[in-house]
């Protein structure tokens, strides 16, 4: 595993959605607070492999590391972007860019974070969701989904995300789930970890949903004790557009997005700003936003 030393943070942010304006120069005014910073992109940064790529240029060439996690939009195959591949070969064409601009993805050896705080091993995956973050009184994927129809709260995921050569999204997530549990249990058991992944390992993020349907497309249950299983750290996500911080048996859980402009707006926070996981700046508690606040879902995320 790769290491490194010296005074600099390990941060992270997620959601950038730079094909709005006002995202991409957020991003275009990210700078880190030393040369020695690390940042975890966890997921959405945009739907073209365009954007994605001009993203993840602008930030490696800025922090010392920057370590990627897709998130759903990415992994889109959405009619506006030129590369129409699906499924697996568009996650691989991905990581092949990250390689080549030097950004660490879920398929590289996971590296170890030697500064304050540390040592960590920091490990990005891809885990998907398997839709058994069922709503109440659903017993069925079949019987969520009708339900989420019938509240007109349906992920665009089911238009555009497709799973080839799986023959769907929940048999993908179990591949990814197993595969990536097997590389964490090889891990050293002396080295605490930190996960970031584009959605919680825990549902319980979701509690605050507006639409607690959405949860479905928010990650699996066959993680749920990971944060003990794999000695977490800090679990840092996104997805959620719902930036905060929660602690579940004794393991904080990192909300770290920025969202749509319209969400962020509404925030007395100036959005942009990466979250710092490392050293660890908060103490426990929660110092996100109200039940629900950026939590509303229509059917585009």
């Amino acid at each position: 595993m790769e290491s490194t030393a010296g005074a600099g943070q390990l941060l992270a942010i997620s959601d950038l959605h730079i094909s709005y304006p006002e995202n991409r120069a957020l991003v275009e005014r990210m700078r880190p607070g030393t040369d020695d910073d690390w940042l975890i992109v966890a997921g959405d940064i945009a739907e073209t492999v365009e954007d994605i790529r001009w993203t993840l240029a602008t930030l490696a060439d800025r922090f010392s590391k920057v370590l990627w996690a897709p998130g759903n939009h990415d992994l889109w195959t959405h009619p506006r972007d030129t590369v129409t591949l699906r499924g697996v070969a568009r996650y691989e064409h991905l990581v092949a860019l990250c390689r080549e601009l030097g950004v660490t993805t879920p398929e590289d050896p996971y590296p170890v974070w030697r500064g304050p705080g540390g040592p960590v091993v920091v490990a990005p995956l891809f885990l998907l969701y398997d839709y058994s973050f069922l709503p109440d009184g659903c017993a069925t994927k079949a019987e969520g989904l009708a339900y989420a129809e019938s509240t007109g709260i349906v992920c665009n995921d089911e238009y555009l995300l497709h799973p080839d050569p799986y023959p769907t999204r929940e048999d993908w997530c179990r591949a990814r789930v197993a595969e990536t549990e097997r590389r964490l249990a090889e891990l050293p058991a002396d080295l605490p970890t930190v996960l970031a992944n584009h959605y919680p390992l825990d549902r319980h993020p979701m509690d605050v949903l507006w639409h607690p349907e959405f949860a479905m497309w928010c990650g699996t249950a066959l993680t749920a004790d990971w944060h003990r299983r794999f000695r977490v750290e800090t679990m840092v996500y996104g997805h959620l557009h719902i930036p905060r911080t929660t602690w579940h048996e004794g393991v904080r859980f990192e909300e770290v997005s920025v969202g749509y402009p319209r969400e962020w707006r509404k925030r007395s926070v100036p959005p942009g700003k990466p979250r710092r996981i490392l050293p660890m700046e908060v103490g426990p508690g929660d110092r996100g936003a109200a039940p629900g606040v950026g939590g509303g879902r229509g059917s585009v995320r």
